[in-house]
């Protein structure tokens, strides 16, 4: 069914490797000054902020594998989408992934970053060198071939991990994220590979679900189709794989590694989490964010009238009347309200849209930015015209544009039904913004109610509500304002500290492999 890639079916793959009597490049390169102490970390993923992302994730692969260099010798692999390759015109290819089952051959290539990370590219073109997200095309339907795009990334991730070919480097371990990469573990099992895996779950609602007809196609044994292994209500799970046969299971904030293992946020998972964490095979790490993301890292062009300094929040008028002025609101004396956000069922944008009758009432303007579903987009734009002066949407999102939203507005609205971490709570009170939040996930983790922001325990309108009114009263206050705006901006969210997190994980789990 599929063919294999034909040479040069890449770019301007200029810069080949010395070829091997076996056919396959040599990877002689050190990433940086490893030593004996050092692990050889593979970190795979589906996104990576340097060229692709559609969520969080994108921003976490790029950013927490830099964090961790500081530790281990930490390289990244990655599928060969259009976006890697037009940023990458020139890769070594340093090995050749043969043809199993259905999924095709390709090519392993390699490119170094500026700061010196190695990214591994999967360069497949029939698989990734297309328009759109990597998950779907440009109108938000899914590739119908998933299945096989991403089994061959897991299938990758163990063929490197096995020693393919001639390639010098191996890892020790893999870190595995989310349901495109979490095949990975039991290709390795299937393989004999002890090599120790680490699956971190983003959001164990998106599974990767597959008609169990596939199995042939994708290399899975008929034998591991059973409640012990990749089943999952009669169809074949990713992720469900992953938490079966890798050696740990994280999450990314603690509340949400507890919340996963009830039956109401487990998404028909919760029995094997519950298993994982009396095994203390599952545990909480929250995420980072890029503090130069911050009010300290933006250039002054991405503040055209006042800067945040030294953690005053004396920008934020000047913010918010640009902010203002982008989205046509009128000029106000009132707090400014601002989503920055997937406008999607889990993020409450029904509730937001629900609330914002009151937060007009109480004095308040609303801005909107992101983009999701077709039906809250288009109730957005509604909400828009309906409010002329007072209501402001965006479908879409532009960097610059949610980092001014953030330092010029007053609170952050997230009425989340779930929030396995969110990162733009943090980002909020790095600007002294005030999130109004549900109580769930890394939203719990992150905001302390009555001190960086306003939390409410159900995600419901009257809960959401409740909060509102409190925030609210605290705008009408300036010195109360003042001082929760000055314990938001003195949180601290930066990497470093996940960083040694994982590093004590990452050695506990080699360690058990080797011990």
């Amino acid at each position: 069914m599929h063919q294999s890639p034909q040479p040069h079916a890449y770019p301007k793959i200029a810069k080949l490797t010395v070829v091997s009597r076996n056919g396959f490049g040599r990877d002689e390169q050190s990433s940086g000054a490893a030593n004996s102490e050092q692990s050889k970390i593979l970190y795979v993923t589906s996104e990576m902020a340097d060229f692709v992302k559609v969520g969080g994730l994108g921003d976490v692969s790029s950013a927490l594998p830099r964090a961790l260099r500081g530790y281990h010798d930490v390289r990244v692999l990655l599928p060969g989408y259009r976006e890697v390759l037009a940023r990458h015109k020139e890769l070594s290819v340093v090995a050749r992934l043969p043809a199993e089952s259905g999924l095709p051959a390709c090519d392993l290539g390699r490119l170094e970053m500026p700061d010196g990370l190695v990214v591994y590219v999967i360069l497949c073109p029939e698989l990734y060198d297309r328009d759109g997200s990597p998950y779907g095309d440009a109108s938000g339907v899914d590739w119908p071939d998933n299945d096989v795009r991403f089994a061959r990334l897991g299938l990758a991730a163990a063929e490197l991990t096995g020693g393919l070919g001639d390639l010098s480097w191996r890892p020790d371990l893999l870190h595995l994220n989310d349901w495109p990469s979490a095949l990975a573990a039991a290709f390795l099992n299937w393989r004999g590979i002890s090599t120790p895996t680490i699956l971190t779950i983003h959001n164990l609602a998106y599974q990767g679900l597959f008609g169990a007809a596939r199995l042939p196609a994708l290399g899975i044994p008929e034998a591991s189709f059973q409640i012990d292994g990749v089943e999952f209500y009669g169809k074949l799970s990713f992720l469900k794989a992953g938490i079966y046969y890798a050696s740990h299971v994280t999450t990314v904030s603690s509340t949400y590694a507890q919340e996963i293992t009830t039956p109401e946020l487990g998404c028909g998972l919760d029995g094997l989490l519950r298993v994982r964490s009396s095994q203390g095979r599952l545990t909480g790490i929250l995420n980072g964010i890029d503090e130069t993301w911050g009010p300290h890292g933006l250039p002054t062009s991405q503040h055209p009238v006042g800067p945040f300094v030294n953690r005053d929040w004396a920008g934020k008028p000047s913010n918010a009347e640009h902010v203002r002025q982008a989205f046509g609101l009128a000029v106000s004396r009132g707090p400014l309200f601002a989503v920055v956000s997937r406008l999607v069922h889990q993020k409450g944008i029904d509730l937001t849209i629900q609330a914002t009758e009151t937060i007009l009432r109480e004095g308040g303007q609303l801005v909107i930015t992101g983009r999701g579903e077709a039906r809250f987009e288009m109730a957005l734009q509604e909400l828009a015209v309906r409010h002329p002066g007072n209501v402001g949407v965006r479908i879409g999102f532009e960097e610059g544009e949610a980092r001014q939203m953030f330092a010029g507005s007053d609170f952050l609205l997230m009425p989340s039904r779930f929030e396995p971490c969110g990162l733009s709570q943090m980002y909020a009170q790095s600007f002294g913004t005030l999130p109004v939040a549900s109580k769930t996930g890394g939203l719990a983790d992150t905001v302390e109610d009555g001190v960086t922001g306003f939390l409410f325990e159900e995600t419901s309108l009257a809960e959401m509500l409740g909060a509102l009114y409190r925030a609210v009263d605290i705008y009408a206050s300036p010195q109360k304002l003042k001082t929760m705006r000055r314990a938001a901006m003195q949180r601290r969210f930066g990497w470093d500290r996940s960083a040694r997190q994982y590093c004590g994980l990452y050695g506990r789990a080699v360690a058990n492999a080797t011990g």
